[in-house]
């Protein structure tokens, strides 16, 4: 049985009751990064009953810097699972075993950048249909914390019950007719209840690694609030306490390029962290007049000076 940290339980891999707040929202992510074919990427599904619809969004970041890329809102009338959009999602042992699949439409973005116009990059780029087929694997403990609905301020949340587990990803990625590769490597996967938006928090730092089964990172930024873990063996986390961050940036522009952090655990331990971008694609959330960029950075990590790893680093702003 997997290693449990906070109140969460297993069947909380399965999707809960809709909750009564319009923007109910109930996500699952997973992203993954195979270091020798220098590729990876994400796919999430938000169930957003209440309002109608589901958020998707898959990318694959390619070695040459390319991207394959789609977000849709395809409807929805329950949160009895996530299955929208050509992305299905299935607990094959709870706590443990997940497996995600999606084939559907893409698109092929050779600058990623040009989603900075999304209806110009998807109108202007070419259109692939793609079949990627992964299992997730805990290699790590789930931690994480299970909130009660109703406390103050409650439907302003970013995530009222929320908790992440390293992994272990294997599976294959084919496009249009080509020949399938397969997939193997690490990553992380969170799952998400409660209501959210995404302009309930003024800015985030979400930068994930991973460097094998037995060492993870999770650094977190949320405005003044630092947060994170390291995840050392199938067992055991131990808290981030402090984070110095200085993030470079391309041009004048939020695409972050770099970033190096020194980061202080909570046994005294002290890590420096540099990592270097090696795909990248703006993102954006539009909702009531209010603007949010989140640039996702594909990026390989050095730590300690030694140690190589890849993960995803998230930078969220909003923007007047």
């Amino acid at each position: 049985m997997v290693t449990i940290i906070g109140n969460v339980k297993p069947e909380d891999d399965y999707t809960h009751p809709l909750g009564p707040e319009e923007n109910f929202n109930e996500s699952v992510y997973f992203n993954f990064f195979d270091r020798e074919q220098q590729m990876g990427g994400f796919l999430r599904i938000g169930n957003r009953a209440n309002e109608g619809y589901a958020e998707v969004t898959v990318i694959v970041y390619q070695p040459d810097g390319s991207a394959l890329f789609n977000y849709k809102r395809p409807q929805i009338s329950s949160n009895d699972g996530w299955n929208a959009g050509g992305l299905k999602v299935e607990v094959l042992e709870p706590g443990e075993r997940l497996r995600t699949t999606y084939e559907g439409s893409v698109v092929y973005l050779k600058d990623p950048r040009e989603m900075r116009e999304p209806s110009v990059a998807f109108k202007e780029n070419p259109h692939r249909r793609i079949r990627l087929d992964l299992v997730h694997e805990g290699v790590g403990p789930i931690y994480g914390h299970v909130a009660e609905p109703g406390g103050a301020g409650s439907q302003n949340e970013f995530a009222r019950a929320h908790y992440e587990q390293h992994m272990r990803v294997t599976g294959t990625l084919q496009v249009e007719d080509g020949p399938v590769l397969h997939i193997s490597g690490h990553g992380l996967r969170d799952h998400s209840w409660g209501p959210r938006y995404w302009q309930s928090t003024p800015s985030y730092r979400w930068i994930t690694g991973n460097f094998g089964d037995d060492l993870g990172m999770v650094l977190s930024i949320v405005g003044d609030r630092i947060g994170g873990v390291f995840h050392k063996g199938k067992d055991t986390i131990v808290q981030v306490k402090h984070i110095e961050l200085e993030t470079e940036y391309e041009g004048d522009t939020n695409y972050h390029k770099a970033l190096k952090a020194t980061v202080t655990l909570a046994n005294g331990e002290v890590h420096r962290v540099e990592g270097t971008v090696r795909g990248f694609i703006p993102l954006r959330n539009r909702r009531a007049g209010m603007f949010s960029h989140i640039g996702e950075g594909m990026t390989e990590y050095l730590l300690d000076g030694e140690r190589k790893g890849y993960g995803l680093s998230e930078y969220l702003d909003q923007v007047e």
